[in-house]
């Protein structure tokens, strides 16, 4: 008999992607699951609740501990597996309300903090106090934590506990690995992929590009993402018309293609968990400058595949894109560098699948 696993998180996109139905039939093939999350519709084993046009946020954490305890009541899982404190939050209070005995289970793919703090409106940054004490009672709580990397497994071992398991989220690279990488371009170029958020320090970006694009009259800037933090780059674009750019949305191949066309990709962060961008850089051999946070001195080894600096060192940042996009030489070694560290985060759905249904099994007493 698979396990029985409800998934909690906080958004689903349907129909889903070429890379997520691999996913979810390798899931599949090793548990019997449901999931729980927002969304424009629901199927299947998807049951999705729709997003308000305003506060859906708050409407639908006040929302989720009813709507997990109803599942806890009729597919009854062996198994709560939430992505977030927050989420697992609720999935303890769902399991109280249904007076159930499932094991609850913590993904955990970054800083619990965050959420709060450098995402969303200034505003959301009021309820930090109370959801960190929220956030920080789940993971105490919880029957077991998931991590994702080192800087994960680090966080949690600061509040004096143990990861049940460590092991890289499944992330297809498909779109990145189809063909042999191409050579640099011959102009120099910067890419940025991401949330326009202030935890991708977007602002901080656009205050480093200032200071460095003067240095290297020929290289560019391509922003690609969306969110609040839009004002900033749009009139970064005004300002820097001949060495900025801008895209709102790009599909995975056409996010390959945009590496290709650089030289290197840029990952300034406030806050970050493991960062998929910077693998799929490595997959087209692109060197990544980033910052030292969170789970990206992981995957970037300084002078190897890319180059830190410190957070909010905004000259550090400058200086190490001149380098890089006025260094071929230092491009092109870094860059074989970075497509060499590929293959230590890539992970096939069947892995990643075996991988949770022996983390269920163990935590929920069935192994």
């Amino acid at each position: 008999m698979k396990p029985r696993v409800l998934f909690v998180s906080r958004r689903v996109e349907l129909p889903l992607s070429p890379s997520l139905v691999r996913k979810w039939d390798a899931i599949g093939a090793e548990l019997d699951f449901r999931v729980v999350a927002a969304g424009s519709k629901s199927n299947g084993a998807f049951h999705l609740a729709r997003e308000l046009p305003a506060l859906d946020g708050p409407a639908f954490f006040a929302a989720l501990p009813l709507r997990i305890a109803r599942e806890l009541r009729t597919f009854k899982p062996h198994a709560v597996l939430a992505q977030g404190a927050h989420e697992t939050a609720a999935a303890l209070s769902a399991r109280k309300l249904a007076r159930a005995h499932t094991a609850v289970i913590v993904d955990l793919h970054g800083d619990w903090r965050a959420p709060t703090r450098l995402y969303g409106s200034q505003l959301r940054g009021l309820l930090s106090p109370v959801a960190d004490r929220v956030a920080l009672a789940a993971l105490r709580r919880a029957d077991g934590i998931r991590t994702v990397t080192g800087y994960t497994t680090g966080l949690v071992r600061e509040l004096g506990l143990e990861p049940a398991d460590e092991f890289p989220a499944y992330m297809d690279f498909d779109s990145f690995l189809q063909e042999p990488p191409k050579p640099l371009p011959s102009s120099p170029r910067a890419l940025f992929v991401g949330v326009l958020e202030r935890y991708k320090n977007v602002d901080g970006l656009a205050e480093a590009w200032r200071r460095a694009a003067p240095r290297v009259p020929g290289a560019q800037l391509h922003f690609v993402g969306s969110g609040t933090l839009r004002p900033v780059v749009e009139q970064l674009v005004e300002d820097l018309r001949a060495q900025t750019s801008w895209t709102e949305r790009l599909t995975p191949g056409e996010v390959a293609a945009a590496l290709d066309g650089s030289t290197l990709l840029v990952l300034p962060s406030r806050s970050e968990g493991m960062g998929r961008v910077i693998v799929e850089a490595f997959c087209r051999a692109r060197p990544v400058v980033a910052t030292r946070v969170g789970g990206i001195p992981d995957l970037v080894q300084d002078e190897s595949n890319g180059l830190l600096v410190e957070p909010g060192d905004t000259d550090g940042l400058a200086r190490a894109l001149v380098r890089v996009l006025d260094g071929r030489e230092l491009a092109e070694r870094l860059g074989a560098g970075a497509h060499s560290s590929a293959a230590l985060w890539t992970v096939s759905p069947e892995d990643f699948a075996s991988r949770l249904r022996d983390l269920v099994g163990r935590i929920a007493g069935l192994s």
